[in-house]
This record gives C-alpha cells, structure tokens and sequence, in this order.
C-alpha cells in the first residue's frame, strides 16, 4: 500500500514550523502510542506512520528533500532507518533523536521517571554510586520587639535538628565497615525494563535509588548517618528588619543521609507590637493625648522616640484633633541602608471628665465669653440650619 503524504499523516499544511509540527505530533502521539493501546494493532501502525513523518519532517535536511522529491527522497536506505524488508524501522538513529520528546510524552507510562542524562533534574538520592542525599529545610520562627528590630541584635537560639554521625562519619555503616555497591542496578540507583519500543527506568527497589547498599549498619545512627541532636546558633538580625522578613544559615539545616550535604535553617521574623508607635514601613507613628486647655493655648509637649529618648514638639495655639507634626529621622532605620524614616505625631485633643463644681463653673464663664472661638462647629451648625430651614419650605 502506498505511503500517505507526511504532511496528510500529522495533519498539517507544508507551511508548519517546527512548533506546530511538534505540537501535532505530541497530540498524535499521547492518542496512539501502544503503553495507552495495549494490543491495538491499528494504534500501533498509526504510531510508527506518525513517528516516521515527524522524523522526517522535524529535520530541515529531510524536510527539505522530502519536499522536492516525496517519499522517493528516502529509498534506498536514505533518511530513517530501514525495516528488514525495506520498510522504514526504528533504528538507533531514530532512537536517538526521538528520545527527547518521549520522556517528555510518557513520563506518565513510564512511572515518572527520566532516561539516564535528561533533563529530570537530581535523581533520588544523588544515583552514580555515593548513597547520598542533601537534608531538609529546616524554619525556625523568632519574635522580636520594635526596639531590637530598630537597633539589631544577635540572638541565640536552640534548634533541634539531624546532624552527622560522629562514630560512622556519616557514612551509615558500621566502623570498619563501609557501603557496598548495590548488586541489582550496579550502583546507578535504578533500573531500566524493556516496554514497546522503549526503554523505562525506575528506582531501583533493593537501595531505594541511592546505589548503595549497607549490610552492617552503624548501631548509632540506624545506617542513616546522622542522629537528632539540640544545637545552638547565633543569629545576626540586623537593625530595620520588618515583620515576616526571613535570615537564611545556609549549611545550617538537616543534616544529608549518608553524608550528604546539609540544608540550610531559614529564621522568620515576626516585630511584635509597641505600646507607642505603630510602623509603616520606615516610618513611625505616636498618637500623644493633649489637654483641651494645651491644644486651645498652644505650648511644648515632650513625645518618647524610638531610641528611648525624648523629643520636644511645639504644639501651635488652637491645635485640633488630628493634626500630625513630622520629626524627620526619628523613625526605623532602612535595612541594609544608613536613611532613616521619620516620626509623626498625631495629636488626639482630650476632653476633660470628672470635672468638679469649681471647673464646671469655669466652662460655663468661658462659654458664655467665647464668640467666633469654634469656627469649624459654627461653620457646621449654620450649613445644617440652612439644611433644615429647606426642608421646612
């Protein structure tokens, strides 16, 4: 039966890149590869006819000379491997080439796992024979005052974590001893299975991936070459760190199986709240009370900075609630930085309670005394008069 046109088998035009090729041939590809049609002989065809036109047609050489010349192109042994009876195979050449994108396809059929040399990233337990594997991440979480976030300090802290074996060295194996080469997958950490026309790799279920086997085990530590132990650290927090910044200790983590790198302890910060200021980033805000009596005549108030020092702030006569005045670099500090935020005060005017027969009496001579005094109230009560005064019309 004659072959069908390449281009006819994707389901593409002559004119597809390299993209819409690959994108036809994966879809094609994921519907009939024999892992997902276990014995659909039909499905089996159709995916070598697809593997054979995206061989082909992938490769700017053969594209090209398929396109001058059609399947003619190829006779006589040119361009993909050739069955044994003429036929186009699957050769190692084709094996080569294509074994990129079918990791890629069927890393569900093929448990996950990536061909030795892909890009799968760091195998389980670091295969080729050394049975190690880096420790885990470890946090530690730390609550400081506004005051040590404003100068810095340098805490101590215990932390419970894995650390290396003192009596087998981190090894895992008795002294004396030492790991052996796991005799199932010869120390790569996995083994591989024939399943179609492809090779899958799995871990290796004798050493678990690592390559490595251990018959005597060290009696200190279990054969996993580290033991739970208490540990004190310093930690330098420097001065303007906010709320949920992170330190990262590298090396400072869990400690690796089998003598495997340790990983590193990551402090998270949290600045618990002042009674005084409140923080926005760099700068600082204190709300100060004052007296009605200070706030109507004006006058110099002392306000506590974050240093634990005194700052003088003239309040103007006639100072009303709300009103902020700004003290320029007696904020936070900026991390890794020498600017520093500013402070504001809020003035929050206090109106006097429990007041005696004397005061009382007093208030009432200054009211009947005070004409254009409130400008604000008497701006208000007016626009509401006129408010009402409509309504009655």
């Amino acid at each position: 039966m004659a072959k069908r046109d390449f281009y006819e088998v994707l389901g593409v035009g002559k004119s597809a890149d390299e993209k819409e090729l690959k994108a036809a041939y994966r879809k094609l590809a994921k519907q009939l590869h024999p892992d997902a049609n276990p014995g659909d002989k039909t499905a089996e065809a159709k995916f070598k006819e697809i593997s054979e036109a995206y061989d082909v047609l992938k490769d700017p050489q053969k594209k090209a000379a398929y396109d001058r010349f059609g399947h003619q192109a190829f006779e006589g042994g040119m361009g993909a491997g050739r069955g044994p009876n003429g036929g186009a195979g699957f050769g190692p050449e084709f094996n080569s080439s294509m074994s990129d994108i079918f990791e890629d396809l069927f890393g569900d059929f093929m448990g996950g796992q990536r061909g030795a040399g892909g890009a799968g990233g760091q195998r389980r337990g670091g295969r080729g024979g050394t049975g190690a594997s880096r420790g885990a991440d470890l946090r530690y979480n730390m609550e400081i005052s506004l005051t040590e976030a404003f100068t810095g300090k340098n805490a101590q802290i215990r932390v419970p974590s894995s650390v290396a074996c003192d009596t087998c060295g981190g090894s895992g194996a008795k002294p004396g001893t030492s790991p052996k080469t796991c005799g199932t997958c010869g120390g790569q950490g996995a083994v591989r299975s024939q399943s179609g026309f492809f090779t899958v790799e799995r871990t290796c279920p004798t050493c678990q991936g690592r390559g490595q086997v251990i018959s005597d085990p060290c009696s200190a530590c279990g054969g996993q070459g580290r033991v739970t132990k208490e540990r004190t650290l310093s930690v330098n927090i420097p001065s303007g760190v906010e709320d949920g910044t992170r330190i990262r200790l590298a090396n400072e983590g869990e400690a690796g199986l089998r003598g495997g790198p340790s990983g590193d302890l990551y402090i998270f910060l949290s600045v618990r709240p002042h009674e005084f200021f409140q923080r926005d980033g760099a700068d600082l805000f204190c709300k100060v009370p004052v007296s009605m009596t200070a706030a109507a005549m004006g006058g110099e108030i002392e306000v506590p900075t974050i240093d634990g020092k005194k700052a003088r702030v003239n309040v103007p006569e006639g100072t009303q609630t709300g009103k902020q005045f700004r003290l320029k670099g007696k904020g936070m500090p900026v991390l890794r930085s020498s600017q520093m935020g500013d402070m504001y005060i809020q003035v929050a005017v206090e109106t006097p309670v429990n007041l005696t027969r004397r005061q009382r009496e007093l208030l009432k001579e200054f009211e009947k005394e005070a004409r254009n005094n409130s400008p604000e109230s008497e701006g208000f009560f007016a626009k509401a008069k006129a408010f009402w005064d409509g309504f009655g019309g």
